[in-house]
Order: C-alpha cells, then structure tokens, then sequence
C-alpha cells in the first residue's frame, strides 16, 4: 500500500498553487476564448492548463497512479483496480467564467475504483479540505465533521440541477418539490466539489446529484466519510465514482435516502 500521507503532504502545496493561480486569472479571458465541449459544457484555458500543471507535478509525487482528468478523459471502461488520480482542474467552469467566487480544484486518488484520498480547494475563502482513508478530514489544518442534526426538517440540502442531460427533469422536479417543502431549503452552488466539501463541514447537512462523473466526486466521497459521513449512490450502493449519482450526508442520510427512493427509479 502506498504511504498516502506521505503522499498528501507533498500534493496540497500543489492543489494550493494550481488553485491560485486559477483565481489570478479571474477576468483574464476574452468571449471568444471559451469553447463548449457540449450543451452548457464550458471549458477555456485555464481548466486546461490547470491540469497539464496538477499531471505533471502529481506525476512527480507518485508516478505509479494513472490518470483520470476531466480535460482529457474520454473512456473510463479501461480503468483497473490500480492507483489513478483524477482530476477536476476547474470545478465551477461556469461559475468562474461568470465571474461568480464559487469553483475549486478537486483531485481525489483512487484504488481499486475506491476513492482512498482527496483534496478540494476553493481559493475565493482559501480553504483546503482533505482526507486520507483512516486518518480523518480537514480543512486549513483542523478537524472537520458532518452536521449532526438528525431530522431533514431542519436541514440544509444541497444539489445541482440538470443542465445537458433533461432525460430525469421530471422526477428531479417532483422529488425537488417535496423537499423544498420538507427541509430548510435547498442550494444550488454549481460546483459539485464545494457541495461536498460543505457537506463535510456540516455548512450542508446532505447533498444529491445525478449525471455526475469521476473527477465531479472522488476527492468529496472520501472527506466526507472521513468526516463521519455516508456516501452511497441512489440505491445505497457503495460505488458512486464511476456511477454517476451521488448521495452523501450526516446524521440524515437514512431519511434523505429514503425520500429520494420514493421519488427515483432505482
């Protein structure tokens, strides 16, 4: 097994790094600089050049993991049970090309296709969430953990809307519909790595999605159940990176679970 501590302490000055130098670059790109990879799926230089930058120098930490990046991933049916970094240079493209303070770096390392570190860095607040598999979750250096309140009456909740695939909108609706109506409300941020690493701080109590991909959720299932969360996609089953839905919460994660079932077809 590989020394995933060792490992982490020398690639948070690099997540850090890569991370600033994306905020340094707020209002540097023109209109005609932003290309679109599919419906309302934005990419620009930046997030390309982040991970050419977060590669080169992972790959110098621990050249042994493959690589899963969001840049320049196209196929995942070929990954082992191996090590693999995968990459969300820029998570909140939209967001940060909007000129909106809310996206971060997620890099998470997975093995056996299970996620066994991760880091998120939202450089807007400058916080740095991490965890390694057995030795807890941070933020900047101190402990964090899931919210502990017990009911979805009193809950925070966070998701992400569909914005290329409608195929669900229906049921989304509906099931959005009884939540709003059975919790404190719902976020919408745009960045599925800032949701997570929230969730883990307890700022939300529990977060959902659907039509996600490996580098939108590695780094956040391993913080927070490092946190003293649980992360399960829609059915309750454990693999969530290559899934594509999401389900990680606190103290409410049976509840949230169990409403969402009602409204989903497993």
């Amino acid at each position: 097994m590989a020394d995933l501590e060792k490992i982490l302490e020398q690639s948070l000055p690099l997540v850090r790094e890569v991370g600033q130098w994306i905020q340094s670059m707020v209002n540097q790109i023109a209109i005609e600089q932003i290309q679109y990879k599919g419906k309302n799926d934005l990419v620009s230089f930046v997030d390309q050049t982040a991970e050419v930058r977060l590669k080169e120098g992972l790959a110098a930490i621990f050249s042994e993991a493959g690589f899963i990046a969001e840049e320049s991933a196209s196929d995942f049916s070929e990954v082992g049970d191996g090590y693999y970094w995968v990459i969300d240079p820029l998570d909140g493209t939209t967001n940060f090309l909007h000129q909106l303070p809310i996206y971060a770096v997620s890099v998470g390392l997975i093995y056996q296709k299970q996620p066994v570190l991760g880091m998120i860095y939202e450089p807007n607040r400058d916080e740095l969430f991490y965890a390694v598999q057995g030795a807890g979750a941070h933020m900047n250096g101190l402990p964090i953990q899931v919210s502990s309140q017990p009911t979805l009456e009193k809950s925070l909740l966070a998701t992400g809307f569909p914005y290329h695939d409608f195929s669900y909108q229906d049921k989304y609706l509906t099931l959005l519909k009884e939540l709003m109506q059975k919790s404190h409300g719902l976020r919408r941020m745009g960045a599925a790595a800032i949701d997570l690493a929230y969730t883990a701080c307890g700022r939300f109590e529990g977060f959902f999605e659907a039509n996600l991909k490996p580098w939108d959720v590695a780094a956040g299932k391993i913080i927070i159940e490092e946190a003293g969360g649980k992360v399960t996609n829609f059915t309750g089953g454990p693999d969530v990176v290559f899934t594509g839905q999401i389900i990680g919460a606190g103290a409410i994660f049976e509840e949230f679970l169990g409403t969402l079932q009602m409204h989903w077809e497993n």
